[in-house]
């Protein structure tokens, strides 16, 4: 059982970045796999970014590579979604989701648990 919280959201400037968090309880946060979504409105959920239980291994979509940073801090319970450099095009709401193993997934079906939801809105 894991329950999460984002925060972090907000306007913002094109070319200029926000940092997203997510904060988990319910077990222990560094036994778990965690992975971020993004939803456009009218659009489908769409993979952003995972990591794995220790934090070693990332993945990121190809629309934010070079520009989007995950992290995990066992210490706080805490995952980051660090995003430089937005475009229009990253406007959504953003999705923090959990899932009770060790490595990552892309697949939306693949997490069990997920938080509320925090609003991005890039503007150009």
């Amino acid at each position: 059982q894991v329950q999460l919280v984002e925060s972090g959201g907000g306007p913002v400037q094109a070319g200029g970045s926000l940092r997203l968090s997510c904060a988990a309880s319910g077990r222990a946060f560094s036994t778990i796999a965690m992975g971020w979504f993004r939803q456009a409105p009218g659009k489908g959920r769409e993979f952003v970014a995972a990591i794995n239980w220790s934090g070693g291994s990332t993945y990121y979509a190809d629309s934010v590579k070079g520009r989007f940073t995950i992290s995990k801090d066992n210490a706080k319970d805490t995952d980051y979604l660090q995003m430089n450099n937005l475009k229009p095009e990253d406007t959504a709401v953003y999705y923090c989701a959990a899932r009770p193993w060790l490595d990552i997934s892309m697949s939306e079906s693949g997490y069990d648990y997920w938080g509320q939801g925090t609003q991005v809105t890039v503007s150009s």
